[in-house]
């Protein structure tokens, strides 16, 4: 990771050719914001020409991670940043706080939260966690997409 920015992947992908977009925002770290990620998600990859069925997974995938921070993390935002490659999308949420383990899977059980996590595993290539450590409290939340995904049935 580039030193001082857990959200920046490591520029080593980075060669000639090598088209890279890259679009971040801020949230306030409240519920309502979880539409507007939704949103501002699938405009972005629409506007990039990112096929559908990417768009559909990644906004799904933003849900996911947004609801996280916003739920089991301290703070008053969240930093969303989504960046294509040649082959990927890459999503990362930051927070501003987080609890002693981080995040897990749940698997089963009755109560119906805490299986976001599940939902990614299942519709990314990888997905990862990181502390910001250098620069404040929270964590980093990532999941990757290949392009010209569909979504699983």
């Amino acid at each position: 990771m580039a030193p001082g920015n857990a959200l920046t992947p490591r520029l080593a992908s980075m060669g000639p050719g090598n088209v890279v977009r890259r679009y971040g925002f801020e949230l306030p770290a409240r519920a309502e914001s979880v539409g507007r990620a939704r949103k501002l998600t699938t405009d972005r990859l629409l506007h990039w020409g990112v096929s559908r069925g990417t768009s559909d997974t990644a906004e799904l995938i933003v849900s996911e991670l947004v609801t996280n921070a916003v739920v089991h993390a301290a703070g008053d935002h969240v930093i969303c940043e989504l960046r294509v490659d040649q082959d990927r999308l890459r999503i990362a949420v930051e927070d501003q706080g987080y609890g002693p383990t981080g995040p897990q899977l749940q698997r089963g059980g009755a109560d119906e939260g805490g299986r976001g996590l599940f939902l990614v595993d299942s519709m990314c290539s990888c997905w990862g966690a990181q502390d910001t450590s250098g620069y404040g409290p929270g964590r980093v939340v990532w999941a990757e997409v290949p392009l010209g995904a569909e979504p699983p049935c």
